[in-house]
């Protein structure tokens, strides 16, 4: 299994030959009682994370009495009205095993970034059809832990930026922009031209991560769960690079792998 083995979003503004606009937010649970194109989010750091966002427009907010006291000694800034309800409200908006913390947001998706607009410094990561909404959420959260300029994924086979996701990533989503291109073969082989390294991860790679030649700027790219890299993939980038582990498990599931690529990474060519 590959390392990166075990997610809108499609956040481009204008189209290009390697990406398509925005596509609708598909109807889900989580969106029932909303408007198509607005998104949900819900938990305290996510939600928080939205409100202190400038570039976040809030439709609706929705808290129990207990949540807006917490927003109002912390001193979030509120730019509406939250609306009080009571918790089983809010739970009968999400999945059963959802954790709302006493609070729901409505919101618009966050401007577009286009490929041109990553500045070609550090490191992007770039994720081939990566479609589990908890392993991107949590890949998310890392990005921003290691200041990742964008994350660069399918628009296809990938989940989109609301509900499980923006929860899992516990405010991430606000912090790191995403990608999302149509083709990605021609939106790797547009990094490379712009001068990113494109390093793939793979079990099968002809060398360890840690001691490969890394340089700045530089694209990690992480297969799906349980197919890894597809073959264009793999073939587009510059090497494949393996991770080694000492322990009988030689496999991580994505966002474990892109968790320890990120830090080899920020160890061996820092934000240069």
């Amino acid at each position: 299994m590959p390392p990166g083995g075990s997610r809108k979003v499609a956040f481009v503004r204008r189209q290009k030959s390697w990406g398509p606009k925005r596509r609708q937010q598909r109807p889900t649970q989580e969106s029932s009682q909303r408007s198509t194109d607005a998104i949900i989010l819900y938990g305290w750091h996510t939600v928080r994370a939205a409100l202190e966002n400038p570039a976040r427009r809030i439709r609706r907010l929705l808290a129990t009495e207990n949540a807006a006291r917490r927003l109002a000694a912390e001193s979030v800034p509120l730019r509406i009205t939250p609306e009080l309800v009571r918790r089983d409200a809010l739970a009968r908006r999400l999945s059963p095993d959802a954790v709302h913390n006493g609070v729901l947001a409505e919101a618009d998706p966050l401007p577009s970034l286009e490929l041109d607009e990553i500045t070609p410094k550090g490191v992007v990561l770039v994720l081939d059809q990566v479609t589990d909404p908890h392993n991107v959420g949590a890949i998310m959260r890392t990005a921003a832990a290691f200041a990742t300029a964008a994350i660069v994924t399918t628009a296809r086979h990938s989940p989109e930026a609301t509900g499980v996701l923006a929860k899992s990533a516990s405010g991430a989503l606000e912090h790191v922009p995403i990608v999302a291109v149509q083709n990605l073969a021609r939106a790797l082989a547009h990094l490379r031209e712009r001068g990113y390294l494109l390093v793939g991860l793979d079990s099968s790679g002809e060398a360890d991560l840690g001691s490969a030649d890394l340089r700045s700027p530089l694209a990690l790219v992480l297969g799906a769960e349980g197919k890894g890299l597809r073959q264009l993939t793999r073939a587009t980038c510059d090497h494949v690079a393996r991770l080694d582990l000492p322990g009988r498990i030689k496999s991580l599931n994505v966002s474990n792998a892109a968790a320890l690529g990120l830090y080899i990474a920020s160890k061996r060519i820092g934000g240069a």
